[in-house]
């Protein structure tokens, strides 16, 4: 079966396929979602019948109704024996308030004469089922296509646990290991986009760095154990907080180096919430406190063609309110646009580590 990037397409790609290799009319893939109790449809291909959608939003069903699952698992199963399919007809026997009642109730209902189910099963574990149905008049199912419908589901479990392996993957690379936040690559890619928006749109880009006070002082005084401790509150703060603008993207950098990216809300709304950061990051019984600097393209900084040139405005401003041991934000375009001395000194010439003014910190490439 084709290769797919998520699971959803993934799990699309098994249903097509063993709806074609089997005759079916109509295929699903559904995961077992063990914490709820219940079977949860992913996809949906072939002839949909009345209620049906390709991607449901909340198509599931509880898994007491589907007593063949609990059977499988915890007696056959578990006893030796294999993951094999089975099949249903619209005509085959039921009894009230039985498992094949709920299957071949639904087969009538929707126009369908025959189904066969396969477990998918991934990792040793079962991770859902495999369904699919003929319509009435078609050729019921046979045990030559439950057989072969066990060996299309196996097939369906290798593609999904690649696709899974691969999303982990995608996840690590984007994922700051200590705090869960995203990181520096994750920020790039969606800033890159972010931009591309704004000199389309119009949309509004905000980033704000945040550089966390003491981070040094308690790993020399307490132990680089009790600095990761203070590195992951700091970030569970920041997401709260960035929680508070739809979409934004909350980030570690590296070191005590932080950032949140907004998307869309107006440079007063992110001002607000740098203000709330600082207010919760001096609340924390370790460190002391963050400084945060706040560039906008809704602010008057001048056109902002690069995420280079946002990044050295959010640097800027972020240098100054350490400078100044600001307990609040500062925000570049703020005092003066353009002539704002922050905005002067993200755009001035890089001259190294050290400027005729001082010391300053050297702005990223």
């Amino acid at each position: 079966m084709a290769a797919a990037h998520h699971p959803e397409e993934s799990a699309r790609a098994a249903a097509h396929g063993a709806c074609r290799a089997l005759g079916g009319s109509f295929a699903a893939v559904s995961v077992w979602e063990r914490q709820l109790g219940r079977l949860r449809v992913l996809v949906n291909v072939g002839d949909l019948a009345e209620g049906e959608q390709e991607y449901p939003d909340d198509e599931s069903y509880p898994v007491h109704e589907f007593p063949e699952i609990v059977g499988f698992l915890h007696e056959r199963w578990a006893g030796g024996g294999e993951p094999e399919a089975w099949v249903e007809t619209a005509d085959g026997p039921h009894e009230e308030g039985s498992y094949c009642h709920q299957r071949v109730a639904a087969l009538r209902r929707r126009g369908r004469g025959s189904c066969v189910v396969a477990p998918i099963v991934l990792h040793g574990r079962a991770w859902g089922e495999l369904y699919v149905a003929r319509p009435r008049g078609a050729p019921v199912f046979a045990r030559d296509d439950a057989d072969f419908a066990t060996v299309l589901a196996a097939v369906a479990a290798a593609g999904i646990a690649q696709t899974e392996r691969l999303a982990e993957a995608r996840r690590l690379a984007f994922t700051d290991a200590l705090t869960g936040l995203a990181n520096r690559r994750a920020v790039d890619m969606r800033l890159d986009e972010a931009l591309e928006r704004h000199r389309a749109e119009g949309t509004v880009v905000s980033l704000m760095i945040c550089d966390l006070n003491g981070l040094k002082r308690v790993n020399d005084t307490q132990g680089h154990a009790a600095g990761d401790r203070l590195l992951e509150r700091f970030g569970s703060v920041l997401s709260l907080c960035g929680a508070i603008l739809p979409g934004a993207l909350a980030a570690r950098l590296g070191g005590d180096e932080f950032c949140l990216l907004a998307v869309g809300p107006p440079a007063g709304d992110v001002e607000r919430v740098a203000s709330e950061l600082c207010r919760r990051a001096g609340a924390l019984d370790l460190g002391e406190g963050v400084a945060v600097g706040v560039a906008s393209t809704g602010d008057p900084v001048g056109e902002v063609r690069s995420a280079r040139r946002l990044f050295r405005l959010a640097d800027a401003a972020q240098y100054r309110a350490k400078e100044a041991r600001s307990r609040g934000p500062v925000v570049a375009g703020r005092d003066g646009g353009e002539d704002d001395p922050v905005v002067r000194m993200a755009d001035a010439p890089d001259r190294g580590p050290v400027a005729p003014h001082g010391e300053r910190r050297r702005f990223r490439r």
